[in-house]
């Protein structure tokens, strides 16, 4: 009975790995939302947000957890952003230090800018795990449009993400 359980829960973590690893979420289309929000980290993201920024998709954007030394002017120069559009439209937010750092942090600042509609730009390795600790922070009512970043994680990041996931996926499922 026992070995039982054992193998049919081994079967399902194999599936859950292997749906983990082969269907990837994609990016986004053409939805406009209320902001952008993207957490630090894998390449792709940044440039990916600001160019969603600069086509009209949302007309503010939160890059969350960025390193403390990071100043505005070094992150205009890095990324090829100019003062006005620093000035209007982006946030760099200081406060977060991994995934969950970045979900607390986007739902103040979504709190503060009154946004109703946020689009996650995050790599597609991350997105479902970001995805699900954003859900978890924010209030009801907010619409998170997942936009994932095409890349080409190795079997051992993806190994780890999934192992995150279902970690950060148990947690939440717990009472309490």
């Amino acid at each position: 009975m026992i070995r039982r359980f054992l193998s049919s829960l081994f079967v399902l973590w194999v599936l859950g790995f292997l749906w983990f690893a082969v269907a990837l979420p994609q990016p986004a289309g053409k939805q406009k939302t209320d902001a952008i929000v993207v957490p630090t980290g894998a390449g792709g993201r940044i440039p990916r947000g600001l160019a969603l920024l600069r086509s009209g998709e949302a007309p503010k954007m939160l890059v969350t957890g960025v390193y403390s030394d990071v100043k505005p002017r070094e992150f205009e120069v890095e990324y090829g952003v100019s003062p006005e559009l620093m000035d209007c439209c982006v946030t760099l937010g200081f406060a977060a230090l991994d995934t969950r750092g970045n979900a607390r942090e986007t739902a103040e600042w979504i709190a503060e800018q009154k946004v109703r509609s946020l689009r996650l730009v995050t790599s597609d390795w991350h997105m479902r795990r970001a995805s699900l600790e954003l859900q978890s922070a924010l209030p009801d009512g907010i619409e998170i449009l997942r936009d994932a970043v095409p890349s080409k994680p190795s079997l051992s990041m993806l190994f780890l993400e999934y192992h995150k996931f279902l970690a950060a996926w148990v947690v939440q499922a717990l009472p309490g």
